[in-house]
């Protein structure tokens, strides 16, 4: 297993692991999407064999992180790939001066919400009807600054 920064060669993977994962409402991301993030955002990417089986897509503003979206193929889930693209990507942001990571997340998804908490996100609102659906979403920061010992 080898989690990397994702490469212009990896969009036709990537699009089909979305389309496996997200449905219409939940706003999946095209290609076109994919390619943009590749060049504009902090995008990495699990690979087992040859075949992308996760990512994390961090979008960056200047002084804002924000976690936009995270997927792991079902067969692959239980085996903390979640939890170890997220730590690279804090790694990341770390290097590059952020201090905080923002995230919205639909109120059912338990098992996302877990991580995040056991990660160290704290819910800060709750979101009304923020998902296509109309599901409700929880507005999650982290604070990612090196703790002084």
């Amino acid at each position: 297993m080898t989690i990397r920064r994702a490469l212009g060669s990896d969009v036709g993977q990537l699009s089909l692991l979305e389309k496996k994962l997200f449905s219409e409402e939940n706003f999946p991301l095209s290609k076109g999407s994919f390619r943009y993030h590749i060049k504009n955002s902090s995008l990495f990417v699990t690979q087992i064999d040859y075949d992308i089986v996760a990512y994390v897509l961090v979008l960056i503003k200047r002084k804002d992180a924000k976690l936009y979206s995270i997927g792991v193929d079902g067969s692959f889930r239980g085996q903390k790939i979640a939890n170890q693209l997220l730590q690279k990507s804090i790694e990341e942001l770390r290097k590059l001066g952020f201090v905080t990571l923002v995230l919205e997340v639909r109120v059912d998804n338990l098992e996302a919400i877990a991580l995040y908490q056991k990660i160290g996100f704290e819910t800060q609102k709750r979101l009304k009807a923020f998902y296509g659906d109309g599901c409700d979403a929880y507005l999650m920061k982290l604070d990612i600054k090196w703790e002084e010992i």
